[in-house]
């Protein structure tokens, strides 16, 4: 019986599927002033802006030697992909920091608590010394500024950039992480234009 059901299921082999070609990748580009949809952008930032966030501080080490190093607060940080673990952050064109952590190509995601308001608005200012009177060591792979008191933190290279309209989508690849003790006041949340934490 046992051949026979062999025989049987050679004689019934399904053909072997047609090969499926790739879609092409979507030409990466920003949009054009006659593309735009009809939004305004006090009402797009309003609506959006029911959603929660973590914040975050994004630093790099020098780029330079004799350099310093670069950071900027950040809400729009996401994980990415476990196998590769990559995660990505979004920051705007015309920010004059990302030029600064796009040479030294890696940085550390600084996850804060929800007692770093103030060191958040410190990393908001353009132009300021970010650094000054901010303890913080290296990061263990890209020795990038890992703020003390940040709840977690994530040491990556910077994997692949591409556009996303005004803003640049950064996707990093995860070279190590952690997280800190755990501190009884949560994570930093910002939602509808200013800074919250999680209520019980």
């Amino acid at each position: 019986m046992a051949e026979a059901a062999v025989r049987y299921l050679r004689s019934v082999r399904t053909p072997a599927p047609e090969s499926v070609e790739a879609l092409p990748r979507p030409e990466l580009r920003c949009v054009g002033a006659d593309e735009r949809a009809p939004q305004d952008p006090a009402e797009f930032r309003r609506v959006l802006g029911h959603f929660a966030t973590g914040v975050a501080v994004i630093t790099s080490p020098p780029a330079t030697t004799g350099g310093s190093p670069a950071g900027f607060a950040c809400q729009s940080f996401t994980s990415l992909s476990l196998d590769p673990p990559l995660v990505a952050f979004m920051v705007g064109r015309t920010s004059t920091t990302w030029p600064r952590i796009a040479r030294a190509g890696v940085f550390c995601v600084n996850v804060l608590t929800a007692h770093q308001a103030e060191l958040c608005r410190a990393f908001a200012v353009s132009g300021a010394d970010k650094f000054a009177g901010v303890a913080y060591d290296a990061a263990p792979v890209s020795g990038s500024p890992r703020l003390s008191g940040a709840v977690a933190w994530i040491d990556c290279a910077i994997h692949a950039v591409h556009t996303g309209g005004d803003h640049l989508i950064v996707v990093g690849r995860v070279e190590a992480l952690d997280t800190a003790a755990a501190d009884p006041s949560g994570p930093l949340l910002f939602h509808r234009g200013r800074f919250a934490r999680l209520s019980d």
